[in-house]
């Protein structure tokens, strides 16, 4: 005699087949605000870049100033929850005769997987969390147009963590 009824395969096809598509479906977002989150990092780096190259003198009270304006504009999720966060500010202008002076800004962090860790469902070991770090260096515009090379010497920096 055949059975009639199919109502149990379908629960268990579902049962099984569900953290197959949540897995499908999460991974790749939590990447995508991984790839998101390192843009406005870099997005707030450049922006860091471009006004401390148009400060008048650059000193390190003003770096660590800087440094702590573009701290509190990074990307909360690079920001929470991260046990390594940090913004660097240095001025160079000590060097060769006639060295171009220039502004480097970095900004680093921990960005901390959320959804990426229910491959631990399967079995996988995935990691926690992964280093996003973006560093620019701009021109500093109040020095002479007469440059040999790039300057050495760190005049001002500033940080803040």
């Amino acid at each position: 005699m055949r059975l009639l009824n199919n109502k149990g395969q379908s629960i268990v096809e579902i049962t099984l087949i569900t953290p197959l598509i949540l897995v499908a479906l999460y991974v790749p977002f939590d990447f995508g605000v991984l790839i998101f989150t390192g843009h406005l990092t870099q997005n707030a780096v450049r922006d860091g870049a471009r006004v401390a190259s148009n400060t008048d003198t650059m000193t390190n009270a003003k770096a660590t100033t800087l440094a702590t304006t573009l701290f509190n504009s990074l990307p909360q999720k690079l920001v929470t929850g991260s046990t390594t966060k940090e913004v660097r500010i240095r001025y160079y202008a000590t060097g060769a005769a006639n060295c171009a002076e220039f502004v480097e800004v970095q900004a680093q962090g921990t960005y901390d997987f959320f959804l990426y860790r229910l491959m631990t469902l399967f079995g996988f070991s995935p990691p926690n969390s992964i280093s996003i770090t973006r560093t620019t260096r701009m021109a500093y515009q109040f020095q002479p147009s007469t440059n040999t090379g790039l300057c050495t010497g760190v005049t001002a920096s500033g940080t803040h963590s």
